[in-house]
């Protein structure tokens, strides 16, 4: 691993994670490029940013349950090969039900080169300290929708108000959000704006 690069999960306690992209359970429908286990790795300020936001979301009785960090430039080259593929049906109701697979970039679900590349990106949701649930946000991870956009109509108040918790604990510990996906956060000051890493997670 990278210099200045760690486990999220040896550096920030009782986070939880998930990361879909070593698993099955994603938008192309098997393990992707470069993510050779299900581990979060990001930048050491990553890790500090992500502490704060531990402690402010569990003042409000959540949990941060995180899907991904780090991404290896091989992950985003896989997409941008797997949307030239033929469409199998197969995950098209659950991610990007109203769009074809090129238009992902297109809209601005998937970049050709990512944040998530420089290591101080994450995707991430909150859940429940008291019953260990996931808080109910109006569509899951990698729902390549409008629905997914912040201030998006068609979610009930309950989703909306999750939202924006989960918003106002990002950015009240130095993440910026984005637009289009309400998982999506982008630390401020991350350290290597330019930087596009390609190692591997293993």
């Amino acid at each position: 691993m990278k210099d200045d690069f760690v486990y999220v999960d040896e550096v920030v306690p009782g986070i939880r994670w998930d990361a879909k992209y070593a698993t099955w359970d994603n938008f192309t429908g098997k393990p992707v490029d470069g993510y050779l286990v299900n581990r979060i790795v990001g930048t050491k300020a990553l890790c500090a940013a992500l502490e704060k936001a531990r402690d402010k979301a569990e003042s409000l009785g959540f949990g941060l349950l995180l899907w991904d960090g780090y991404r290896p430039q091989r992950a985003v080259n896989r997409f941008m090969s797997w949307a030239e593929e033929p469409e199998d049906g197969r995950k098209k109701s659950r991610h990007y039900p109203n769009i074809d697979r090129p238009q992902m970039f297109e809209k601005g679900y998937v970049a050709t080169k990512s944040g998530h590349s420089r290591g101080s990106t994450v995707d991430l949701t909150i859940y429940h300290l008291a019953t260990g649930e996931l808080a109910p946000m109006g569509g899951d991870h990698d729902l390549m929708d409008v629905v997914s956009h912040h201030g998006a109509e068609g979610v009930t108040p309950e989703e909306a108000k999750n939202r924006l918790h989960l918003r106002a604990i990002m950015e009240d510990c130095g993440f910026n959000s984005y637009e289009y996906e309400w998982w999506h956060y982008n630390l401020k000051d991350e350290p290597y704006p330019d930087t596009y890493f390609d190692f591997p997670i293993e």
